[in-house]
């Protein structure tokens, strides 16, 4: 296996320690890894595109993070529900789509809110005394090969607005 030597500055050793540590005692296999992952994102900052970092999974869930240039977003809400989408184009072409759903958002004005609606229901919208609630939803992540797969999943609306952006590079070198 080739050699490579690192000289690293005396105030960096106790950083390179601690990577030894955590890493399990493999500190090659965690520079080459963390070498792996700047290579990719500043390639990708080079072409365009940012690192996105979202939350996937019910409740808090957990964060997934992937290289990406933005190209639209849409939300909508009923009465009780909140849905915001969020598309993306990877690095490497692909389509990506996060959406937040909210299934349970609740909201009461007064105390007595009044039964049917009416002047009473109206005025108890501006009453200090109001609440509210909802849960922290769910939050998917879905990836798609091409426009059209993308199309089919993601409201008309939102297909339309970023339809112009589809064909154009995320970054375009001008020789002027």
């Amino acid at each position: 296996m080739p050699n490579k030597t690192i000289y690293v500055s005396e105030e960096d050793l106790a950083l390179f320690a601690r990577a030894q540590e955590l890493s399990g005692g493999n500190l090659s296999a965690t520079i080459t890894a963390a070498l792996k992952r700047y290579v990719e994102a500043e390639e990708g900052r080079r072409e365009g595109y940012d690192e996105i970092t979202v939350r996937v999974g019910p409740g808090p869930g957990r964060k997934v993070r992937f290289i990406a240039v933005p190209l639209g977003e849409w939300g909508r809400s009923t009465a009780t529900t909140v849905e915001s989408y969020k598309v993306f184009r990877s690095q490497k072409g692909k389509f990506v789509v996060h959406l937040e759903r909210s299934p349970d958002h609740v909201w009461r004005a007064g105390e007595n809110p009044g039964e049917g609606g009416g002047w009473r229901t109206l005025l108890n919208a501006f009453s200090p005394n109001q609440t509210w609630g909802s849960n922290s939803g769910e939050r998917t992540l879905e990836v798609y090969d091409t426009a059209e797969d993308l199309r089919a999943h993601i409201p008309a609306e939102l297909y339309d607005l970023i339809e112009a952006s589809l064909a154009e590079p995320a970054i375009e070198d001008l020789d002027i």
